[in-house]
């Protein structure tokens, strides 16, 4: 599977994912694959599992992709995901094996506000990270 082939399979992930569309979401996956989310200490295994833990989040989501890099067999995705319009911004690190994602980790982070002490030295962004 080449970097162009992979780049388009995850743009369809990340399109499905905005639209709740779950099937299609979860075609990248291998059946065995595992999902880890570090900040929270949880493994999910398994395509199925996998599917089943987004579809009973009862949260309504949105996925809004800031960029997609990687090559080869490592891909990350840098996106925001608004839960009922409140933004995290979460890095997605997939691995592929076979040209399915064997192994994803998430990692999410909440907005804080900006420190005082740097305030001479930044500029908004308003909307979030740039893309």
């Amino acid at each position: 599977m080449n970097d162009r082939t992979v780049r388009a399979a995850l743009q369809r992930h990340w399109d499905a994912s905005d639209a709740n569309d779950f099937p299609a979401e979860h075609e990248i996956y291998h059946e065995d694959a595992v999902l880890d989310y570090p900040q929270s200490g949880e493994r999910i295994r398994g395509r199925r599992n996998i599917q089943e833990s987004r579809f009973v989040q009862p949260n309504r989501k949105r996925f809004t992709v800031r960029r997609i890099i990687g090559g080869g067999d490592l891909w990350v995705t840098e996106f925001v995901l608004r839960y009922d319009d409140v933004p995290s911004y979460v890095v997605s690190i997939m691995e592929f094996h076979d040209g399915l994602v064997a192994h994803e980790t998430q990692y999410f982070a909440d907005r804080f506000d900006p420190g005082p002490s740097r305030a001479h030295l930044v500029e908004s962004m308003v909307d979030g990270p740039p893309a």
